[in-house]
């Protein structure tokens, strides 16, 4: 659960660009995750696709509510209004976050490696990545499948 939650806040992350917020999406998907635990279906994917799911869902409806309220003061803005000799506290964790995230994506092949960049930390379509890289769709969803199966299978820091 430990990388599950690590994958979530990294994602947040790049998605919402404030660590605060981030935050909130990681803990408001692990609450809805736990609230219907019991509509998780095994068959349709693992725990951490359904929980890249719900987090989706959190972070779009964080960005509706960012844009429904635009004169709301949000982390960035007030980390630049301080005192700039103060840095932020999460500037290193997002250093060794992707510094993680590129070793290990360097461990795959260049097809997967492509495949899981666009998808993955892109949040792209397979379809559209399908068609930009010229190959069938069900090929992306392969090369995803086997590059987090390796992913998985590798020690972290080795």
């Amino acid at each position: 659960m430990t990388a599950d939650r690590a994958l979530l806040h990294w994602r947040a992350m790049r998605g919402l660009g404030d660590s605060g917020l981030a935050e909130q999406a990681v803990q408001e998907t692990l609450l809805r995750a736990w609230r219907s635990c019991a509509r998780f279906d095994a068959g349709k994917g693992t725990i951490r696709t359904w929980l890249l799911a719900i987090q989706r869902n959190v972070m779009i409806d964080i960005g509706r509510a960012r844009a429904s309220r635009p004169g709301d003061t949000g982390w960035d803005e007030v980390a630049e209004l301080s005192d700039i000799r103060y840095a932020d506290p999460d500037f290193s964790e997002g250093i060794v976050d992707g510094l993680l995230v590129a070793q290990l994506l360097s461990r795959l092949p260049a097809s997967q490696r492509e495949a899981v960049v666009e998808v993955i930390l892109r949040d792209r379509a397979y379809q559209d990545v399908a068609d930009d890289i010229g190959v069938p769709v069900g090929t992306v969803k392969t090369r995803v499948h086997y590059a987090l199966r390796s992913l998985r299978r590798l020690p972290i820091g080795a």
